[in-house]
């Protein structure tokens, strides 16, 4: 699952992403503040990123699983248009499996946006267009 995840972010197509969810699974990226319901809204939320991030990818550097609980240890990388530099943060990923391991019931990110803002050498205030 960890590696169809990583290669869903890595490539092109949204709707790759979203595939990899139940009907009414949940993505959120803790560091902007959203959560996305569904294979539509999350396959959304990759091409928004695609939109907004230049050759967005990440890299699994571990993976630790417990029961139905995956936990990714990653770098996300990217340049996000209009930065000067680009960046590549430490990310943890939380998954959550549905009951038979077939697909991604909740992905929780969690990585640092002051890191990513220091990184690219945008303003500390900077936030993505609006989101939703």
């Amino acid at each position: 699952m960890v590696a169809d995840w990583a290669r869903a972010w890595n490539g092109t197509d949204p709707q790759a992403l979203g595939a990899l969810f139940t009907a009414d699974g949940t993505y959120t990226d803790e560091a902007v503040g959203v959560t996305f319901h569904g294979r539509q809204e999350i396959s959304g939320w990759k091409a928004r990123a695609d939109s907004l991030i230049d050759d967005v990818h990440v890299t699994v550097r571990s993976t630790h699983r417990d029961g139905d609980h995956l936990t990714v240890k990653a770098v996300c990388a990217g340049h996000l248009k209009g930065a000067p530099e680009p960046s590549a943060v430490p990310m943890t990923t939380l998954l959550d499996l549905d009951r038979n391991h077939r697909r991604i019931a909740s992905d929780q990110d969690h990585y640092s946006l002051a890191t990513v803002l220091a990184q690219t050498g945008l303003p500390a205030d900077w936030t993505p267009p609006s989101v939703g």
